[in-house]
């Protein structure tokens, strides 16, 4: 399956922030032809006239204005500039907000959460941005619903990303929904990242929280649970293999991860599951036992909980046809 409007346009204004911009251009500008699939058009458009200055002492020229992002499918706002007191230009908005109406998606990085909430687009919706932000963004936006610790937040034609990084796990999760897991999954392998991690930006926020740490004996219980998602997999078993009692297991686990070992082997089961049906025919029978999930109706249920759909309609979008008897 490929999206139907394959048209993506970052936004590019004078004070660009490089960070989130190079990574819109990462995920939706490079050719990937390895892929054998057609792959996103990728265009920027320029909020202001002239050469534009980037963070880090760039300057660079755009090729098209605010009017080419009215016919792309998906818009990107990568970031904003470091004074968010500043008006956005009504222009912006109104170009935001047509091609919106359009059908167009509407992604945000970071601060980028402040332009799409001003166009009025966002009220009554969900949205995340960087928590150094979110008291501001929930006094400016009191209409919108804050998600303040998410890496990302999906509103289906609206989608916003937490800090400048979790913007990666964003536009990553919208390839996973434009060209499934498998794509998604060798991207992510090209890009020598998770192709989807767990937790949120809460791990993030300055607290007294035990880092990662190098050679950690997470690691490999990690790997070990990837290969071995058939079997049942408790957190005594976890924590058993990484030699550490449950309490000091689930707490390192949160630290590192920020999830719980039940929620992120969850996870993985879900990930794998639409591996299989995206490539086999297996019925969810089939593929409930194969990665641990014990039944159908438990695969279900944690299904719609994490993709938002059923097994048998994430198959009918991804191959095209219900394969099950």
């Amino acid at each position: 399956m490929t999206p139907r409007n394959r048209s993506v346009a970052v936004l590019a204004y004078d004070g660009l922030c490089t960070f989130e911009f190079a990574l819109a251009v990462e995920i939706f500008g490079l050719r990937r032809p390895e892929l054998g699939v057609p792959w996103y058009e990728f265009r920027v458009c320029a909020a202001d006239r002239g050469p534009l200055r980037a963070e880090g002492g760039v300057t660079f020229r755009v090729s098209h204005g605010l009017r080419a992002l009215e016919s792309a499918g998906t818009v990107v706002v990568p970031g904003w500039r470091h004074d968010l007191e500043q008006p956005i230009p009504p222009a912006v908005l109104s170009t935001l907000r047509r091609a919106h109406a359009r059908g167009a998606r509407l992604v945000s990085i970071c601060s980028g959460a402040f332009v799409l909430a001003a166009t009025g687009l966002l009220d009554g919706k969900r949205a995340t941005t960087h928590w150094r932000y979110s008291r501001a963004f929930a006094e400016r936006f009191p209409r919108v619903q804050l998600v303040p610790d998410v890496l990302y937040v999906d509103e289906g034609q609206i989608l916003t990303s937490a800090g400048s990084a979790a913007g990666l796990d964003l536009c990553m999760h919208v390839v996973r929904k434009d060209y499934g897991a498998a794509i998604a999954n060798e991207v992510a392998r090209r890009l020598v990242i998770a192709p989807h991690r767990e937790g949120g930006q809460a791990q993030f926020v300055p607290e007294p929280i035990a880092p990662a740490e190098s050679g950690s004996p997470i690691a490999p219980v990690l790997d070990w649970a990837l290969q071995n998602l058939r079997e049942p997999i408790s957190v005594r078993r976890l924590a058993r293999r990484a030699g550490m009692s449950e309490r000091t297991f689930c707490r390192r686990f949160d630290a590192q991860l920020g999830t719980s070992p039940a929620r992120w082997l969850i996870g993985q089961r879900v990930i794998a599951a639409q591996r299989l049906l995206e490539t086999t025919p297996l019925p969810v029978e089939a593929i409930a036992d194969r990665i641990g999930m014990g039944s159908a109706a438990n695969l279900r249920h944690h299904f719609r909980a994490n993709v938002r759909t059923t097994p048998t309609q994430y198959r009918r979008t991804f191959r095209g046809r219900d394969d099950e008897p």
